[in-house]
Parts: C-alpha cells; sequence; structure tokens
C-alpha cells in the first residue's frame, strides 16, 4: 500500500519516560522513511475479476472532463481531468487509473505535484501529504488517445465520423485518469471543445454551447452520481433529435444526419418502452435518457449512463427480425435501472445487472410479441450446467483470460443469471416477485448494491429464509431443480455444447 503509515501523538496525562519517547521517534522516523523511498507501485481495491482497478485511500466525488477533439479520430485529443475526491486514508501519494495517453503535469490543491507511472497507475506524490479526511482536487493535463491499445479492449471507439466511448468493464482508464471501478460513483461534467462542423453529446443534460471562431464547447453534466465504466461522449457529424418521454422527461437520440428518417421509427418507440419500464419498477431514475447511433462495428450494445450505445446497423439490418431489435433496446433501457441507478459493488455482482436487464428484455418481448419467457428460459436451463463449467456460475463468475477482458460478459451472466430470476419467481410466486423488484429498483437508487443486499431483500418479501436458494443458483456448480418444472433436464457439460442464449450475445 502507499499510504503511509502516520503514527500519531496522543495526549496523554503522564509523560512517557525519554528513553521511550526517544525510541518511539525513532521508530516512526524509520516507518516514514522506508514508506516514502518505497518504489510506487500499481494498487487496486481487490475486485476478485479485475484486482488492479480501482485505488484505496481516497473517495471521488466529482469529475471535470475536458476534451479537444482536433477535427480527426486518429489522433490524441488534448484532455484536462479534475478530480474532487475526500481522502479516506492518510496518503503520501494517490493512484489513479490511467493507462494509454501522456501527462504533462499534475497538480494537487492548486501546488504542482510530481508523478510516475506503475502498470496501469499513474502514481502521485503531492508536495505535502494529504491527512485522512481532507478534500483534495487534482488536476491532470494529458491527452488521450483514441487508437487502440495492444491487448485491451475499450475505451474510445472510432466511428466513421467521429468517436465514441464504451468503457465496460475496465476501460475508462484508457480515456481519463480515474479512480476505475464501479464502487466508487461520482459526478460528472464533462466539455468536449471540436471544430464547428461537429456536435458533441455527453452524460447528463446540457448546460452550455459556447461557440469561438472555428470551435464549439459542449458542456453536459450528471444530475446523479455514476460509475466511470458508464461514462459517454459522443463526436461526429450528428443530429440531436428531441422528444418527451413519460412525466415530460427528455428523450435526445443522437444519430448520423445522413440516417435522420430510416431511424426515426425506431427511436420514436423508446417513450412506450420507458412507459412499460415504469409499470414494472417504477420511475425512470435519471434526468434524460436516449440512444446514441454510432456508424461502428463493436459488437455490443452498451448502456451508457442516459445515453446508451448502439450500433446503427443493428436497426439497418434486414436480418434482425423487428421484435429481436426492440427487445435489444429494452435491454438497454432496463440497464438504466439495474447497472447504472443501481451500481453493482464488486464485478462479481455484475449478475444483478445482465440478469436483470435479459429478464425485462424476455417479457417484453413476450408481452409485445408473444415469444414464450418459459420457451426460452427452458432453453436456458437445457443449456445451464455447460455454461456453469465454461464461465462459472451467475455470481462467480471466472476470471477473465489475459487479453480477452471481455470475457466475463458470457451467458451464465445473462440468460444464466435472468434463470435464476426465473428460478425465484417460481420460488415465491409472481405477486412477491414483481413487489421485491419494484423495492429493490425504488429503495436503492444512485447506490452501489451487492448479491448479498439482493438475497436480504428477497427473503424479506417473501417472508422466509432464501439464503439457501440462492446459494445453489448463484454459486453452484450444477443448476438446481427448477422449482415448477421437474421435467427440466440440464445436458451435461461434457456431452453436448451449448446453445448461446436467444438474445443478441452483444447486448451487454
Amino acid at each position: 500500500m502507499s499510504h503511509t503509515l502516520r503514527i500519531r501523538a496522543s495526549r496523554s496525562r503522564t509523560r512517557a519516560p525519554r528513553r521511550l519517547t526517544a525510541a518511539l521517534l525513532a521508530s516512526a522516523v524509520s516507518v516514514c522513511l522506508v514508506a516514502a523511498s518505497a518504489p510506487p507501485a500499481p494498487l487496486g481495491v481487490g475486485d476478485r475479476l479485475f484486482p488492479y482497478l480501482g485505488n484505496p485511500g481516497y473517495d471521488v466525488a466529482s469529475y471535470d472532463l475536458s476534451f479537444t477533439y482536433p477535427g480527426r479520430n486518429d489522433k490524441p485529443l488534448q484532455a484536462v481531468t479534475t478530480i474532487d475526491a475526500w481522502a479516506t486514508a492518510s496518503l503520501d501519494r494517490v493512484n489513479l487509473d490511467f493507462a494509454h495517453g501522456t501527462v504533462r503535469s499534475v497538480e494537487v490543491d492548486g501546488l504542482p505535484a510530481s508523478f510516475t507511472t506503475a502498470g496501469d497507475d499513474l502514481v502521485i506524490t503531492p508536495e505535502t501529504p494529504l491527512p485522512a479526511g481532507s478534500w483534495m482536487r487534482i488536476t491532470v493535463r494529458h491527452t488521450s488517445d483514441p487508437r487502440a491499445v495492444k491487448g485491451k479492449d475499450g475505451g474510445w471507439v472510432r466511428t466513421a465520423d467521429g468517436l465514441a466511448m464504451a468503457n465496460q468493464a475496465d476501460a475508462a482508464h484508457l480515456v481519463f485518469p480515474s479512480n476505475d471501478h464501479p464502487s466508487d460513483k461520482a459526478m460528472f461534467t464533462i466539455r468536449v471543445t471540436a471544430p464547428n462542423a461537429y456536435t458533441a453529446v455527453a452524460n447528463g443534460i446540457p448546460t452550455g454551447v459556447d461557440r469561438v471562431g472555428g470551435a464549439t464547447t459542449w458542456t453536459y453534466r450528471t444530475q446523479h452520481p455514476m460509475a466511470t465504466e458508464l461514462a459517454q461522449v459522443s463526436i461526429g457529424r450528428s443530429s440531436v433529435l428531441h422528444r418527451r418521454g413519460p412525466h415530460g422527461l427528455p428523450v435526445r437520440d443522437v444519430v448520423p444526419t445522413k440516417d435522420r428518417a430510416v431511424l426515426e421509427p425506431w427511436l420514436k418507440k423508446t417513450p412506450d418502452q420507458i412507459a412499460w419500464m415504469e409499470s414494472k419498477v417504477g420511475p425512470y431514475p435519471f434526468e434524460t435518457y436516449g440512444l446514441l447511433m454510432a456508424q461502428a462495428s463493436t459488437g455490443f450494445e452498451l448502456e451508457t449512463q442516459t445515453l446508451s450505445l448502439f450500433e446503427r446497423d443493428v436497426f439497418t439490418t434486414p436480418a434482425y427480425p423487428k421484435w429481436y431489435v426492440e427487445s435489444v433496446m429494452v435491454h438497454e433501457l432496463s440497464h438504466q435501472w439495474f447497472g447504472d441507478s443501481l451500481t453493482p459493488r464488486t464485478w462479481s455482482d455484475v449478475w444483478l445487472n445482465e440478469g436483470h436487464a435479459t429478464w425485462y428484455e424476455s417479457l417484453y418481448a413476450q408481452e409485445k410479441a408473444h415469444k414464450p419467457m418459459e420457451a426460452r428460459m427452458k432453453a436456458a436451463y437445457a443449456a445451464s450446467d455447460r455454461w456453469r463449467a465454461a464461465g462459472g456460475p451467475p455470481a462467480a463468475p471466472k476470471r477473465p483470460d489475459p487479453g480477452q477482458k471481455i470475457g466475463i460478459f458470457r451467458p451464465n451472466i445473462y440468460d444464466g443469471a435472468a434463470l435464476a430470476l426465473y428460478a425465484l419467481r417460481q420460488k415465491i410466486g409472481r405477486e412477491r416477485f414483481e413487489r421485491l423488484e419494484r423495492i429493490w429498483a425504488q429503495t436503492h437508487r444512485d447506490r452501489n448494491v451487492t448479491t448479498a443486499e439482493f438475497v436480504h431483500l428477497a427473503s424479506d418479501v417473501a417472508g422466509r429464509d432464501l439464503s439457501g436458494f440462492f446459494k445453489a443458483w448463484l454459486y453452484g456448480k450444477k443448476t438446481p431443480p427448477m422449482p415448477g418444472h421437474p421435467d427440466w433436464k440440464s445436458t451435461a457439460p461434457a456431452t453436448a455444447p451449448a446453445p448461446a442464449p436467444t438474445g443478441r450475445h452483444g447486448a451487454r
């Protein structure tokens, strides 16, 4: 750890003997010298799946991100990241996650600070140590490089006309210095300066558009805390289309200007989809919503907070049935409740995101397109043992392979997790299950959540201890019997391959 052990002088009614005082002083000096001379090292918050992500010793309150786009998406952006945070421990050094850019300078509380790198960390040494409980402001002037990093996925996505972001699960620190772990949510202000021919959109609501000469600066602010992996910035030759959702909710979509007409039939479905989700789990949790249609091939869609990222081709490829595209839209929309407002405390809790998003995607397909959820769940049950063997059980996914970090997003946390929710509904009944979902979504808004909290709430709603039920369904190597369906069978891993989930595998 890079936090220096600080020995605090305590007031005492009796003075220690001089020899003891001298010995304590020498010991304290020795500890400080050893800590100060220790080489910088990468840290982490100990996440089981991504142990190097995040950093201990502080809690970020807000990010202020400023990017200057040069008009080409193969050149670094000039950037300034300002972080306001509380020190939760005494700090001689502050580690930030940052791995793909050139750092020009660092200031801590307005004073120049020295810095170096260690692994994927930017290690900062302020001019004076930061005591526990103190407020600090870190300003990093750096570049943000949109070119791909060998062996790393995510970060900036280069589109046909600009840039977008895809930071899940561990790539925000390829874009900006941060405490890049979902357990440290914060408020965001995002400023983007780009040539006048471009439009920039980011999470939250617009608070200013300033044009000076040949460039325009766009400013956005979130009104709710956000995890770094959910940050979104779109820069392109885009149009922003506005409409109203339930209760007057501002809905804005970002589309390539030339595709406005062809995409409009899909975009106008969003207000009714929001109303449908509200009928299931309660009021929409944020200040705005919309879809970002990217001219890029990512292989996935992504629930970036208030502005979900989609590949444009999902909506323009005739091979995708209409009901299927709509269910994918609902998958990302439902993440605004499950994953964005309720954010996992650790990446092992990600089944709470994907299981719920898959659940409501499937329920929507059943109610709107007559695609029975039971048929999907039966198929998932047949494949479940195979998924568990390959990727681990839903709440204990296997670690990603080196260079393939996207590997945590396997079928076991999509349809495998939705299958556990189906088993829960079978166990406690539809009425209790629907009440649980509403309570879960509404009482944990803007918070980090854990599997243990969901198990505790489910037990309260059910009026009985469900810990054993969840232990088997979320952590067992074998899929338990399905309540109400004793005839369902799961194919043994060694005898047959498992089919992929019936939903789009790339819909995170």
